[in-house]
């Protein structure tokens, strides 16, 4: 049942996925990051790391995309797009994205090991808490500094319209 759970909302994360990249509207496209956002979190559960699937639905669904809704609202960008015309560069991107999937795919295969189970610490607050704090603290206070800059850049670009 968990094999088959995984590649349903593997599948389900493809297709929301896909549905940010397709909506004409960018309250629709967010709302599909959304739907992706909520099928990695149940893969991480499955995956047994319970800790990382709520950080996924806390962190990214609820704060991230509430800050991605508000600066839509703010820019005025609830008006559908017009539709999308191929040219080259769109070709090109398309090609060499289905390239790196495939490379992706052929450089995890040997990663996967089938049947293996995580250690009893893997996911827990305590191992993450460490690695956090120690070895990744740069790296996440930078990302907190980006959010901040990110946020009042929002704030002044749409306040110029104002």
């Amino acid at each position: 049942m968990t094999t088959f759970l995984f590649y349903f909302f593997a599948i389900l994360t493809v297709v929301a996925a896909a549905g940010v990249i397709a909506a004409r509207s960018p309250m629709y496209s967010a709302m599909s990051l959304v739907g992706t956002f909520f099928c990695l979190a149940a893969i991480y559960a499955l995956l047994l790391a319970h800790t990382i699937a709520v950080l996924q639905v806390l962190v990214y669904a609820g704060a991230i995309m509430v800050l991605f809704l508000f600066v839509i609202m703010l820019l005025s960008l609830g008006e559908a797009v017009g539709p999308a015309k191929v040219t080259f560069p769109r070709v090109v991107g398309g090609i060499a994205s289905a390239v790196l999937f495939a490379f992706l795919v052929v450089a995890a295969r040997p990663f996967v090991p089938v049947g293996a189970q995580p250690p009893p610490s893997f996911g827990t607050l305590q191992s993450i808490g460490a690695q956090l704090y120690t070895q990744w603290l740069a790296p996440f206070e930078a990302v907190s500094l980006r959010v901040l800059v990110a946020r009042v850049g929002a704030v002044v670009v749409a306040k110029s319209r104002v």
